[in-house]
């Protein structure tokens, strides 16, 4: 795999990735690919929307309160009859389907930025 073209530090600063918890997820049943619907508290960012095809390493349930990384100033996407407000970060694996989620190894504030 081949690394992409290397960027300046102003570009790295354009993107703000926060982290947030998950508060809620639900069959996204209008996604072309298996999908689920997060939604995910940023603290004084507020709640945002995401779509996710994360759903065949993780069931909804387990979701719920896990702490994960997300691109907050993308702006919105529809998909389907749904808008995504955030980009969830995760890392895919070698068959492109299976993503594994950007979590914190410990407890941080919602709303806190990457840098």
């Amino acid at each position: 795999m081949n690394i992409k073209p290397e960027i300046t530090w102003n570009d790295f600063e354009k993107i703000d990735i926060r982290c947030g918890t998950i508060i809620s997820a639900s069959d996204f049943e209008k996604a072309r690919n298996p999908s689920y619907q997060l939604e995910i508290d940023f603290g004084s960012l507020g709640i945002r929307k995401s779509s996710a095809q994360i759903t065949s390493l993780y069931q909804k349930e387990e979701l719920i309160g896990q702490q994960v990384l997300a691109v907050v100033n993308f702006p919105k996407k529809q998909i389907a009859n749904f808008f995504s407000e955030c980009l969830v970060l995760g890392v895919y694996g070698e068959d492109k389907k299976d993503v594994t989620l950007l979590t914190t190894s410990l407890p941080t504030e919602d709303g806190m930025q990457v840098g």
